[in-house]
């Protein structure tokens, strides 16, 4: 068995993990540990965790993860969306596709980083990304209602899910809840991802695809 660990923003991503992620993994040998990011730490040593503000919080985790050295790789699943102003690569962001911005940004980090089992991976633009896969699954979860494209604007005119834009009011999260304000991310996006399943996601994001085959080939 080969161990990676997963530096996880949020309790979404963790779960996201442990139902989908980990137990694929699993089938090929490979067992996949979620950590969530200490954001956090009272006077107690009490932790408080999930969520970004400061890029000093994600590399203090990544470091203390290199440390366990029967981890064979070290690897992170954060959103694109809303990363801090002093994340690696953000202040030098190319004007180019999404796919070439979090490319930079991913190499950017590496190079913070610069340890030989770290390898980054950042969200395209944020989990609810992968909902948009096949969105009839998030109008099930609330209501009857047709018309799930126009109820969420525009995003079919995209390539890829992974390619909806990050703006305030038009990133996939705020799609959603413009709708369905009930939504919860933690609650309700693992389930409505289990639903859509793994390989349909990776058929339509190839960003993440590529995120998992390089954690199959391990």
């Amino acid at each position: 068995m080969k161990k990676v660990l997963i530096l996880c923003e949020g309790q979404t991503e963790e779960t996201f993990v442990h139902r989908s992620v980990a137990p694929h993994l699993l089938s090929r040998d490979i067992v996949a540990i979620p950590t969530l990011i200490v954001t956090k730490l009272s006077k107690s040593g009490a932790a408080s965790r999930g969520g970004i503000t400061r890029y000093a919080q994600v590399r203090r985790d990544i470091f203390n993860l290199l440390r366990d050295n029967s981890a064979v790789l070290v690897t992170t699943l954060i959103d694109y969306y809303g990363l801090p102003a002093d994340f690696p690569g953000v202040s030098t962001l190319p004007a180019a596709s999404p796919h070439h911005k979090v490319a930079h940004l991913e190499r950017e980090f590496t190079r913070d980083i610069g340890h030989d089992r770290f390898f980054p991976y950042l969200m395209l633009h944020e989990f609810e990304a992968f909902l948009f896969v096949q969105p009839e699954f998030v109008k099930q979860m609330f209501t009857k209602r047709d018309a799930v494209g126009r109820m969420f604007g525009d995003w079919e005119s995209f390539a890829s899910p992974e390619d909806i834009n990050d703006g305030q009011h038009s990133h996939p999260a705020a799609r959603i809840r413009r709708h369905f304000p009930q939504y919860r991310k933690p609650l309700h996006g693992p389930r409505i991802v289990e639903q859509i399943g793994l390989d349909a996601i990776r058929v339509q994001c190839p960003h993440f695809d590529a995120w998992m085959r390089r954690l199959e080939c391990l």
